[in-house]
């Protein structure tokens, strides 16, 4: 298997920014760190060895990104506005300077895909939301989709509303987007076992305002023996990899 470790400077975050590369063709896979978690992450609970094959037949590559969010949705001495902010430079880190930098090092300029688990499902669902020409297909497994999660009651502040995808997808109207919505490959999975209950409501009203727009999705309930743990999680990955379109 093809492996980079990468790094290069961002600006928007006024650091050296690191990233892994696990493939050598394929669609591209931005992958977003757990809580607290790092690029090395996904390789490291062994999400990589459990791709492994679409990894070598040439149809995914993998570039696991680092994490500012103990610097933003975890850093709870902040307020909640201070945490978006924090979020936004991020974002504009992700768009303007790691999708440019992957598209240099791959050659690939069609759709990506994003992913996550826990907090990184959140950020693929919130990334994917906001930029549907970016991103074009999304898997997030066991992920929070409301901002209240992580500050509380945000009392309308555009910059938390803005990244509270259980919220401004119900406002989100534009055909533009809607369009592209409805273009992608789209999946969202829960366990039904210990440690997934915070993410249940975010997941069922997502669902309902997909259904409402006529936006097709795969919302994936598995059991109830299904926990909140890397142990299922490299189930899922390949189980729905093998499901779209690669």
């Amino acid at each position: 298997m093809h492996i980079e470790h990468l790094s290069h400077w961002s600006g928007n975050l006024n650091r050296e920014m690191y990233l892994n590369r696990y493939g050598h063709a394929g669609i591209p896979v931005v992958v977003f760190a757990s809580s607290g978690g790092s690029h090395n992450e996904y390789y490291d609970f062994g999400m990589i060895d459990a791709c492994a094959s679409f990894i070598e037949e040439g149809r995914v590559q993998f570039f696991t990104l680092s994490s500012v969010d103990s610097e933003s949705w975890l850093a709870t001495w902040k307020n909640g506005h201070d945490q978006a902010e924090m979020h936004r430079a991020y974002e504009r880190y992700v768009i303007d300077e790691a999708i440019p930098f992957i598209k240099y090092k791959t050659g690939w300029f069609d759709g990506m895909m994003t992913t996550g688990c826990s907090m990184g499902a959140y950020h693929a669902v919130n990334f994917f939301l906001q930029h549907p020409d970016v991103f074009t297909k999304v898997i997030a497994l066991s992920g929070v989709y409301d901002a209240r999660f992580f500050v509380g009651d945000y009392y309308n502040d555009d910059a938390i509303y803005q990244n509270s995808p259980v919220d401004y997808i119900w406002n989100q109207n534009d055909g533009w987007f809607i369009d592209r919505y409805r273009q992608a490959e789209i999946v969202l999975c829960t366990g039904l076992g210990a440690w997934e209950q915070d993410g249940l409501p975010s997941f069922y009203k997502l669902k309902e305002a997909f259904d409402q727009k006529q936006i097709p999705a795969w919302f994936a309930e598995w059991g109830h023996d299904v926990a909140h743990d890397w142990e299922w999680w490299r189930k899922q990955m390949p189980y729905f990899l093998g499901h779209l379109y690669l």
